[in-house]
């Protein structure tokens, strides 16, 4: 099999002419994004190289300490990210996101790696790190949708709930409609994705394991492996969120408290 085609200089600047395209085509049609195509750009740029450095680095030393950091580092910022995404006043919403992906991710890794992968070390960064990412940037989407949609619904739907409550019903019975279809509307980009796998996309795992020379039938197997994880892990994440959300939203005589 020939080998990996790697991407120097040269062949960087050659790829970056799609955005060159990219932003002339958004000015001929007067789109105004231009400048934000070009921020996207650096940042990309800028931050791929500043993770590239920095995992070789911790690749290298395979040190617990150093992964546990890393993965400390992503947990918060996508917790930070779904946060913005749902509400900002919402109390106590950063710490509810926050155990909610570390016990989604902590799951979904501890089976994976001890029951699935089994590596060598528990902490071996080559998996851990790549699929911490994958699951915590899954889940956070998935948080953000049911999340905010089921905080949208209950904001629209004050007096249909407040008129169950009155009736007798409790807290747990009066939004659990709008809570199923906030969990299912968060896990709805994952199932799309499982749907048209291999047929319409090629999601980034297979692509880049292609890429780099590993056999096709492999690299398979590892995607499939990845989508199961997925589906898992954005379903767990939408019920802690979505429960945890629930219980805030009411006060301790069974009132509807909405921010």
């Amino acid at each position: 099999m020939d080998a990996l085609i790697e991407l120097d200089a040269l062949r960087l600047l050659w790829a970056l002419g799609l955005i060159a395209v990219a932003i002339g085509l958004a000015s001929w049609e007067q789109l105004g994004v231009q400048g934000t195509l070009a921020i996207a750009t650096l940042r990309t740029v800028l931050q791929l190289f500043l993770v590239g450095y920095f995992l070789a680095v911790v690749f290298a030393w395979r040190n617990p300490w150093a992964v546990l950091a890393v993965l400390l580092v992503m947990l918060t910022v996508a917790a930070l990210v779904a946060r913005n995404r749902i509400s900002k006043t919402l109390p106590r919403l950063l710490p509810l996101l926050w155990s909610s992906l570390l016990a989604t991710t902590a799951l979904t890794l501890t089976y994976t790696s001890w029951v699935v992968i089994r590596p060598e070390t528990w902490y071996e960064p080559r998996y851990v790190i790549p699929l911490a990412g994958i699951i915590l940037g899954n889940a956070m989407t998935a948080a953000a949708i049911a999340g905010d949609r089921l905080l949208s619904t209950l904001q629209s739907s004050r007096i249909e709930i407040e008129t169950h409550l009155s009736l007798g019903a409790t807290p747990t019975q009066a939004i659990h409609r709008y809570r199923r279809e906030a969990i299912k509307a968060g896990l709805i980009p994952t199932v799309n994705s499982m749907m048209v796998v291999g047929i319409v996309k090629l999601p980034g795992i297979i692509t880049g394991q292609l890429l780099s020379g590993i056999d096709p039938l492999n690299a398979a197997v590892y995607q499939m492996l990845i989508m199961f994880m997925l589906a898992f892990s954005t379903l767990l994440t939408g019920v802690l969120v979505t429960r945890g959300i629930s219980r805030q939203c009411f006060n301790a005589a069974a009132q509807l408290t909405l921010p």
